[in-house]
């Protein structure tokens, strides 16, 4: 028999994903009710005072960064038997 892995059962990696997005949204309220980035609020850049933008730019610099490596992957892929040869 084979062994059954924890992520094999669908239902598990639901519960995973809903835990991720319920901890992104504790997270996000922590940071409307807690909100203390009082030494940025005089830097250069004024958005920093703004609620969630850590959170926004985090997620926007990971978009972008897979959306850059699958660009990437156009130049650098080789073909498949490219160490074949």
């Amino acid at each position: 028999m084979e062994k059954r892995h924890f992520f094999d059962d669908p239902s598990r990696v639901r519960l995973v994903i809903r835990g991720l997005f319920a901890a992104c949204a504790l997270l996000l309220a922590a940071d409307f009710f807690f909100h203390r980035h009082l030494s940025f609020r005089e830097g250069t850049f004024a958005p920093e005072g703004w609620w969630g933008f850590y959170g926004i730019y985090g997620f926007v610099a990971c978009v972008l960064l897979v959306l850059g490596a699958t660009q990437l992957r156009r130049i650098l892929m080789r073909d498949e038997d490219y160490y074949d040869r």
